[in-house]
C-alpha cells in the first residue's frame, strides 16, 4: 500500500532503499534522536531495512517529486508497544533524514498515516512518543494533535541505558475527526 500527500509518497521499502538509507542513517543526529546508532555500511542498512524497516504498516517516506528516500514511518500496535491497551490504539515511529529537516515533511507524512490508520485500521487513538531532549518531535506531534499524556523510562540502543521519553496521545473520532484538537 502506498499513501500519497501533496509532496510524500509513502511506500513499502525496497532492498533498492538501502544506499539511500545510509546515506541517511549514517549521521548520528538521526540515531541519537531517535536512540539507534548510526548505519556504518550499506550492508547494515541493507539488514536492518530487511528486518526491521520492512513489515506490516512501515513506510520508507519519498518526495513526490523525483522518488528520493527522505525518511521512515510506520506503526506500532499492542504486540509490539508496552503503553498501548487496546487492538484499535496505534504508535507512530518516524524520523526525517537531516537534509530534508524544517520542510515540513515530518507532519505530512504523519498526518498521513494518522487518517490511514483511523480510516483503513480504525484506529480510536494514536500516540507517540519522543526523547524528552528531542524539540523537533514534539513539535511535529503538536502539529499533529497529539498532546503530552505522561513521561516513561525506555531502554535506548544508543545511547545504551536508560532514557526518558514524553508519551503524547490522540483520541479520534470514527467520523474522522480528531477529539480535541484541529484536525488535519
Amino acid at each position: 500500500m502506498e499513501l500519497i500527500t501533496a509532496r510524500l509518497v509513502l511506500r513499502p521499502w525496497l532492498d533498492s532503499d538501502a544506499t539511500e538509507l545510509y546515506a541517511l542513517a549514517r549521521n548520528p543526529r538521526i540515531g541519537t534522536a531517535a536512540g539507534w546508532p548510526p548505519h556504518e555500511s550499506e550492508e547494515q542498512s541493507l539488514d536492518i531495512l530487511r528486518n526491521v524497516l520492512r513489515g506490516p504498516e512501515q513506510y520508507a517516506v519519498t518526495l513526490r517529486c523525483d522518488g528520493t528516500l527522505i525518511g521512515a514511518i510506520g506503526l506500532k500496535t499492542i504486540d509490539d508497544c508496552d503503553y498501548l491497551e487496546g487492538p484499535d490504539e496505534y504508535s507512530a515511529g518516524y524520523w526525517i533524514g537531516a537534509p530534508h529537516w524544517g520542510k515540513g515533511y515530518a507532519p505530512e507524512a504523519f498526518s498521513a498515516l494518522i487518517e490511514h490508520a483511523q480510516r483503513d485500521l480504525g484506529a480510536r487513538a494514536m500516540y507517540a512518543d519522543h526523547f524528552l531532549d528531542n524539540a523537533q518531535s514534539h513539535r511535529v506531534m503538536e502539529k499533529c494533535g497529539l498532546k503530552p499524556l505522561r513521561t516513561a523510562e525506555v531502554s535506548a540502543l544508543y545511547p545504551e541505558g536508560s532514557r526518558e521519553v514524553l508519551i503524547m496521545q490522540r483520541e479520534l473520532r470514527p467520523d474522522g475527526e480528531a477529539n480535541g484538537s484541529s484536525g488535519l
